[in-house]
């Protein structure tokens, strides 16, 4: 899927030591990672590191692909190609299959930044997880998958853990757009993520994990962080980890100060005014089907004047790219001498010499602006002089997605109380 933003969580703490170290590893490499303490009461920071084993070349290709796999869109045939091509496969070695059969080269380590270390169970058992505001899953590769799809993963056994509880009769299965899935059983069990633990936290098991995952040995699973119901349980839809750990939060939100090139961080129960510039401003969410849903006020290209526009689209941490409508990429687009819709590599690229004109992006009265270097993706492969662009064509994937991209250009905050909202501010980039 998507170029996740992967976590590492340590303590940001106010007057304490720093808690015992956690022992996650990837393979035989152990990762450095301290365990989270609260600030104060139901206050805490999540900070980025980054994943040992991410390969820093970014492929659009790739990035456009899982973004079709994760909202259930059809791939279509030159994005197919284009990532064949790239990974020197045939279009069926690249689809795999309903077994989980993964590619001859991974796929998703090529946005797998960074890595969440996650305690589940008694005694705790360390999973890598992806942070992900566009799913509402807390689901891991499991003891109960055949070896050729766990293979290199750490996995969760149930059966080791003391408050592990079974949910009898819950299954859940998650269809990606290549035809694969992600499918299994459901457990209650204690979830541990920077201090703060939910003591029946539905953990859904995997039996089959679909190809896209099978690859990345560096993720073990999800944590979503949209709104339950998008949770794929069945009979009984299941709360995700932030909605059953807002009571012990002092504020029903958190917040994301994503970077560009550098470790960000996550803020839950608090908004840290050190880290905005001006005035959080805040708009309404849609939570039908579940995502976080806003209307963006319009849109402008360079210095060029602000195009008032309704743009209603979902703002998810489990993207990499930002998804617009195409007459607003044709403006952008058209700023840049040379750029092109490619068929060949998947999306919008342009000379890598080529000045990159900023994006900015309404919230209702207010501005954030996304600069020019954050949408160069670099060269489309290696030694190419053709980039591939951040900004690309929501068509296809059937949703207006604001990723990581324009993550990254604000402070943004997830309010999932009573009137759930997004806040946007501009920050010191």
């Amino acid at each position: 899927m998507v170029a996740l933003t992967n976590l590492i969580l340590t303590t940001v703490l106010a007057s304490a030591g720093l808690g015992s170290a956690l022992p996650p590893r990837i393979g035989n490499t152990v990762i450095e990672a301290r365990e989270p303490q609260p600030l104060s009461g139901g206050k805490i920071t999540l900070s980025q590191q980054r994943n040992p084993r991410h390969h820093k070349k970014f492929n659009g290709a790739l990035s456009v692909y899982k973004t079709h796999l994760k909202y259930g869109a059809p791939v279509p045939d030159d994005l197919l190609q284009a990532v064949a091509d790239h990974l020197g496969l045939s279009t069926e070695d690249v689809q795999g299959g309903e077994e989980g059969s993964a590619p001859a080269n991974p796929i998703d380590q090529y946005d797998s930044a960074y890595i969440t270390p996650v305690s589940i169970g008694t005694p705790a058992q360390t999973l890598n997880l992806d942070f992900d505001t566009g799913s509402s899953d807390l689901w891991v590769f499991s003891n109960s998958l055949p070896a050729s799809q766990s293979a290199g993963h750490t996995v969760y056994n149930p059966s080791g853990s003391s408050t592990a509880k079974k949910l009898t009769g819950a299954t859940w299965s998650i269809s990606y757009g290549d035809g694969s899935s992600s499918k299994g059983q459901v457990y209650l069990d204690k979830v541990t993520i920077g201090g703060l633990t939910v003591s029946n936290q539905a953990v859904e098991t995997a039996q089959q994990v679909s190809s896209s995952f099978t690859a990345d040995t560096a993720i073990d699973g999800l944590v979503g962080l949209a709104f339950g119901s998008l949770n794929t349980v069945q009979p009984t839809q299941q709360q995700t980890w932030f909605e059953n750990v807002m009571s012990q939060l002092d504020e029903p939100l958190f917040a994301a100060d994503l970077k560009y090139g550098a470790s960000g961080t996550y803020d839950f129960g608090y908004i840290d005014p050190a880290k905005h510039t001006g005035n959080i401003t805040y708009v309404p969410v849609n939570t039908n089907p579940g995502y976080w849903t806003w209307t963006s006020s319009g849109y402008q290209v360079g210095s060029s004047s602000f195009v008032s526009q309704s743009i209603t689209g979902i703002a998810d941490t489990g993207t990499t790219l930002v998804y617009l409508p195409n007459a607003i990429l044709q403006a952008y687009y058209k700023q840049i001498p040379g750029a092109t819709n490619s068929r060949s590599y998947g999306g919008y690229v342009f000379p890598c010499s080529a000045a990159i004109p900023d994006f900015t992006f309404g919230v209702a009265a207010a501005r954030i602006t996304i600069p020019g270097k954050f949408i160069n993706f670099g060269p489309v492969t290696e030694g190419s002089s053709s980039c591939f662009g951040g900004l690309q064509s929501s068509s296809g994937v059937g949703i207006n997605i604001f990723g990581d991209v324009a993550l990254k250009a604000a402070y943004v905050v997830f309010n999932g109380g009573e009137t759930p909202m997004l806040g946007w501010a501009s920050k010191n980039l």
